[in-house]
């Protein structure tokens, strides 16, 4: 069983920067995308970038220019570089596996990113 870990959340201020990292159990890069969700309290988790078994990425429009997704295939991780954060970034970030609009796996505990002054 394939897990991921996320880490690297915390408080930031508005306009400040975190890196959060997803770190796989094995090698899975080459057969799974990888995508980033958030979920606010109260909210619907919301995709927010997603990088392709090619290298491709993707972004939800509320995060373009600001976030930066890319990949580790040595060390197994993913990073989900944030610039310029913004209160309304704040949330419960997750990885997870999946190939297209599918995702693969059950969700782990995820890391807080909160964003206030």
């Amino acid at each position: 069983q394939v897990q991921l870990v996320e880490s690297g959340g915390g408080l930031v201020q508005p306009g400040g920067s975190l890196r959060l990292s997803c770190v796989a159990s094995g090698n899975i890069f080459s057969v799974n995308d990888i995508k980033w969700y958030r979920q606010a309290p109260g909210e619907q988790r919301e995709l927010v970038a997603t990088i392709t078994t090619g290298g491709s990425t993707n972004y939800a429009d509320s995060v373009k220019g600001r976030f930066t997704i890319s990949r580790d295939n040595a060390k197994n991780t993913v990073y989900l570089q944030m610039n310029s954060l913004k209160p309304e970034d704040s949330a419960v970030y997750y990885c997870i596996r999946g190939r297209g609009i599918l995702i693969f796996g059950s969700w782990g505990q995820g890391t807080q990113v909160t964003v206030s002054s």
